[in-house]
């Protein structure tokens, strides 16, 4: 394998970002427009006004109480400003670099970033790394998919530049089809396998992609109570195969808003597949069950939550990742085939 060439800065970031045996062990808090509308919904329910302290003083409670379980926690600096304040100092730092959702009257879902950042703005703030998530549809028209390419080649260039490492999450779509479909479920280890071998390319610059199980766990067969299924469970683990084969880079598992037992079913999987996955960014699965909490019984009930099944979620994942995840510095054949550079020689 060709050695691996890092600047010293990335190469410590990285770690920073890892555990003691290199794996991404991260929880993502980043969410703004989806928790925003959780909340309310939840509000509504419970006869509550919303506030968007709610979303502020969550964030950091959350933070303060389950980051220090974590190797790096994923917030933005919009709503997120209270957590990366309450976050253990051990723990890495990953920010948010792209607005929330997108413009649902422009074909193509495009991306954007936040106007009033940059790479080393985010690093004077503290971040140990920078992350954007795009929709990608590789069958998309080549006047869409341009567009986000160049994009992607702009973002990783720019923490190239600022010696920082870049997180890019991929999130597979079709406008014609419902994303929780059985329609999308058949297509959609095509369209995450598409979107990894574009963006895994050594031309985007980026260090780790985060990425989506190539698969929908409704529709493998025996995993639901459904009798409709997309996959058997033996399709499920070659896709998994499938995708670790396009990787030149790190890359770790979104978790998507599954619920926590099939995500840890997911990772076991993925690690029965031999997929040399280098660890997780879970938001949902570790936390979601608590928003309904904190707007009904305020902050007694979320730590209280936190403390015990937050915890318990945590300790789960983390124990799976230890048995299946792999270090990120071996998706550049091990430590010993990277060569850290002082960039400062080069100033």
């Amino acid at each position: 394998m060709t050695k691996k060439f890092m600047s010293k800065e990335k190469y410590h970031r990285m770690m920073a970002l890892s555990d003691d045996h290199g794996v991404i062990n991260a929880m993502a808090l980043d969410q703004r427009g989806s928790l925003v509308k959780g909340m309310k919904t939840a509000a509504e329910k419970y006869g509550k006004v919303f506030k968007m302290d709610m979303v502020y003083d969550f964030k950091e409670i959350v933070s303060k109480e389950l980051s220090q379980l974590s190797s790096a926690i994923l917030l933005d600096d919009q709503m997120g400003f209270k957590g990366i304040k309450a976050k253990s100092e051990d723990t890495g730092l990953i920010m948010s670099y792209e607005k929330t959702g997108y413009d649902a009257d422009t074909p193509g879902r495009l991306p954007s970033l936040i106007p009033d950042q940059s790479a080393q703005i985010m690093v004077q703030r503290g971040a140990d790394a920078l992350k954007v998530l795009v929709y990608y549809n590789p069958n998309d028209p080549d006047e869409i998919n341009d567009v986000k390419k160049a994009f992607a080649q702009r973002y990783g260039t720019e923490g190239l530049g600022a010696q920082t490492p870049t997180f890019f999450e991929i999130v597979t779509y079709d406008d014609k089809l419902d994303s929780k479909s059985f329609e999308f479920a058949k297509i959609k280890p095509e369209l995450v396998l598409k979107s990894v071998q574009e963006f895994t390319q050594d031309k985007y610059h980026i260090d780790v992609l985060k990425v989506e199980v190539p698969f929908n766990p409704t529709f493998v067969k025996g995993w639901s109570d459904s009798d409709n299924y997309a996959y058997t469970e033996d399709q499920a683990k070659d896709y998994f195969k499938q995708l670790d084969d396009e990787m030149t880079r790190p890359y770790i598992f979104l978790s998507g808003g599954v619920p926590t037992p099939i995500f840890q079913r997911q990772l076991k999987l993925a690690g029965q597949a031999g997929a040399k996955f280098n660890g997780v960014l879970s938001g949902r699965a570790t936390w979601l069950e608590s928003v309904d909490i904190w707007i009904k019984d305020g902050k007694d009930g979320l730590v209280d939550w936190l403390r015990n099944k937050g915890v318990q979620n945590v300790k789960e994942l983390t124990e799976i990742l230890s048995e299946n995840a792999t270090p990120w510095f071996e998706a550049y054949g091990g430590m010993d085939n990277i060569e850290v550079v002082d960039t400062s020689d080069l100033k």
